[in-house]
């Protein structure tokens, strides 16, 4: 990152160079700023997840093989989580708080949710965790050079998390009419809220984040992006497409 890098961010409202942690401080309020947000947020989404499922689905799910799923899907986005925030301190910025926050005060609301059903944990792997590998694609080739390092074992771990989950649905479709009734109910809850966890349409700091090379989508195109792929996968399963627009709050 040197000065005319930045010359041409403002010449041509686009940023595209590598920022190095060395350089982190010589960058705009605003660049430092979306940064930290941005790391943040996923941070803490990461750690979310296993607030909601650990306590309640390591020990009682169907089977020993799904116990062990479960204790290590919650191993690997508890490192996930371990990543972000060291991806923040290499820029001296210090977020182990989130660690102990209470699942009320989550930066997403998907992660305030209660998951009492095994539907709800399968729903969750196939949409939820779906949604993370979306938010963690926007990075890929991010102008903040180091998370390229941190990206590739967390994408490939996230698919397998959302794979697990599609198999899992897949089993109660095929159990009987009362698996069936718990996947669907697990689907009409858990999409509407993977949706919202895109954003807003038309939010101006997405543009930001766009201009700074932090993101690479507006929250709109990457949640239509997220439908054309997902709505015909839950048709596949056997289940009913949920009304997408029912109480959604990002229009």
């Amino acid at each position: 990152m040197n000065r005319s890098s930045l010359l041409y961010f403002y010449d041509v409202a686009q940023f595209n160079d590598k920022v190095d942690p060395k350089d982190f401080l010589k960058m705009p309020d605003e660049y430092r700023d979306l940064l930290v947000r941005l790391l943040t947020i996923q941070a803490d989404c990461e750690i979310g997840g296993p607030h909601i499922y650990v306590d309640h689905w390591t020990l009682r799910a169907p089977t020993v093989d799904d116990q062990w799923r479960v204790a290590r899907i919650a191993a690997e986005e508890i490192d996930h989580c371990r990543k972000m925030l060291r991806l923040l301190k290499l820029i001296d910025v210090d977020r182990s708080d989130i660690l102990e926050r209470p699942r009320s005060k989550r930066e997403v609301d998907a992660f305030k949710e209660d998951m009492p059903t095994w539907a709800d944990f399968a729903a969750f792997g196939f949409l939820i965790d779906k949604v993370g590998e979306y938010q963690l694609d926007e990075m890929i080739g991010s102008t903040y050079a180091p998370i390229d390092d941190a990206l590739p074992v967390i994408l490939r771990e996230e698919k397998g998390h959302v794979a697990y989950g599609e198999q899992q649905l897949e089993k109660l479709v095929k159990s009987g009419d009362a698996g069936r009734a718990q996947a669907q109910a697990a689907i009409d809850k858990w999409y509407v809220t993977g949706l919202d966890m895109f954003g807003k349409s038309g939010s101006s700091r997405t543009e930001r984040y766009i201009e700074w090379g932090l993101k690479r989508r507006t929250n709109e195109e990457a949640r239509q992006q997220y439908i054309a792929e997902m709505e015909p996968k839950i048709a596949a399963i056997g289940l009913r497409v949920p009304d997408r627009l029912q109480g959604r709050k990002y229009l």
